[in-house]
């Protein structure tokens, strides 16, 4: 189907680009945050039992791979970039880049609180390491869920129609 000017606006790819950045950019800083709020927990429980940091360094290890999922996405996203894009591609790019990034946000901030904490309290009783492990996995899953809608919205991104004119 050939589109009109109308619908493949000159300013369109900006909202796709847009996307990508949201994509890296968001899910960069959970990733950060979590792995900074966790290193200090780590370095805490570290002057305690030195012994433990390498068993611990699981939150730090999941922090970054919530910047993996962003990294995913907008390399997806990038892929998709044209200069003659119709509104509906751009706007689709943009709500996947979202997605991923701001749950990834999320995420992060989820694993580096969790991962603080948990890691103080592995140092003082170690039988929490376990349940430490399963609120991180829980934290880490909203991350992987922002991924997946992404995903299925970057497909929808190409059913927008061709811009001919």
């Amino acid at each position: 189907m050939s589109l009109s000017a109308d619908y493949c606006p000159v300013y369109a790819p900006f909202f796709g680009v847009m996307g990508c950045t949201a994509a890296i950019v968001f899910s960069c800083f959970g990733a950060a945050y979590g792995t900074a709020k966790s290193g200090v927990g780590i370095s805490a429980m570290g002057v305690m039992r030195p012994e433990q940091v390498m068993k611990n360094i699981v939150p730090v290890v999941m922090a970054g791979i919530i910047g993996i999922y962003g990294l995913v996405v907008s390399v997806l996203v990038s892929g998709n970039l044209s200069v003659r894009m119709t509104l509906f591609a751009a706007f689709i790019q943009l709500g996947a880049g979202l997605s991923v990034g701001l749950s990834g946000l999320a995420a992060g901030f989820a694993v580096g609180v969790v991962g603080d904490a948990g890691v103080r309290g592995t140092a003082q009783q170690p039988r929490l390491y376990v349940g430490m492990i399963l609120i991180l996995i829980f934290a880490e899953v909203l991350g992987l869920y922002g991924l997946i809608v992404a995903l299925i919205l970057n497909t929808k991104a190409t059913s927008g129609g061709v811009c001919t004119f």
